[in-house]
């Protein structure tokens, strides 16, 4: 039925590859079996991740092979005999010179495969990126595809997707037409950090908010307990910068010594939760030097209007003022 179903969608001209595999990059999990690579014994047998796939499967997904080549109808054996490796698995393995050596697949029950390795692709991610790139075994296995993968041309994607639909219920009727898109696949592994981060985003403009609020209230009774200091710095031929900075600098010292506070625990805090990802970004001074500029900005406007009322006041009045 699959022959018929991937002859059938290359007609369409916006179909590029079809492929067929037991899992797809980006789901939630690989199968893992026990191998047994030559010059190991099979008390060392060592456990790999594995994607059952077929002759169209490294070239519909864009793979890179690196070493050796990739699975061919034209090789009789290659259904039967052939492996292809990651290079983590080549690393894991220890081969210098992968190509030609054997393997065997013991997955349990009838499950058994000896054959060699042809070829050696690129690392590429087919897990979270939460993990490092394991090692991973290509081989042809019939009977256990579950996926089938189309490379599609941008461009007409409903229209794509609806030929497709109409060719799967006409070949495929017993079976629901399920799918979806790799990038989204992906996407989906990172749904708990998205939501994370809109939990932090939200809280840290409520937090600013608030602090902003308390930082005018702060600005408006400083300067209403120094109405008559103000008054008298003007009347002597205080600036208006001046007394504007006087009012300023108390806020604006408090506001760095709150960043050498928050600084270290924010380190921890996100130190912490970057452990979880494999591939993570480093946490540079920069991050800390732009949050310090961005809080001395946020003081300085939430109290500078307060600052700037107080310093344009008639010092006649403020003299006055009780």
């Amino acid at each position: 039925m699959y022959r018929s179903i991937r002859n059938e969608l290359l007609q369409n001209p916006n179909v590029l590859k079809v492929a067929i595999a037991s899992d797809a990059p980006g789901q939630t999990g690989v199968n893992s079996n026990p191998f047994l690579p030559e010059g190991f014994d099979k008390a060392n047998r060592i456990s790999m991740h594995n994607i059952r796939v077929d002759y169209d499967f490294i070239e519909t997904m864009g793979i890179e092979i690196v070493e050796g080549r990739g699975f061919s109808p034209e090789f009789a054996t290659d259904a039967s005999t052939a492996f292809i490796l990651n290079e983590t698995a080549i690393r894991k393995i220890g081969w210098e010179s992968p190509l030609g050596k054997q393997l065997e697949w013991i997955a349990g029950g009838d499950k058994y495969k000896k054959g060699v390795v042809i070829g050696v692709v690129k690392d590429f991610h087919f897990m979270s990126l939460h993990r490092e790139i394991e090692p991973l075994v290509l081989h042809i296995w019939p009977r256990s595809y579950d996926n089938i993968l189309i490379r599609i041309r941008p461009g007409d994607i409903r229209g794509t997707l609806a030929y497709v639909q109409k060719i799967w219920n006409r070949l495929a009727p017993n079976f629901p037409f399920i799918y979806s898109f790799l990038d989204e696949d992906f996407d989906k592994l990172y749904k708990s950090e998205e939501r994370l981060g809109r939990i932090f985003i939200y809280f840290s403009l409520l937090s600013i908010f608030i602090a902003s609020l308390g930082l005018i209230g702060l600005a408006s009774y400083s300067a209403e307990q120094r109405t008559k200091e103000i008054g008298i710095r003007k009347v002597l031929g205080a600036s208006i910068p001046n007394i504007v900075l006087l009012l300023s600098k108390e806020f604006t010292r408090w506001a760095l010594v709150a960043n050498f506070i928050a600084w270290p625990l924010a380190y921890y805090i996100m130190h912490r939760w970057l452990q979880n990802f494999a591939y993570r970004a480093a946490i540079g001074l920069g991050t800390f030097l732009l949050t310090a500029t961005l809080t001395f900005l946020i003081a300085l406007v939430s109290v500078g209007y307060q600052s700037l009322r107080a310093a344009l006041a008639d010092p006649v009045k403020s003299l006055r003022y009780e």
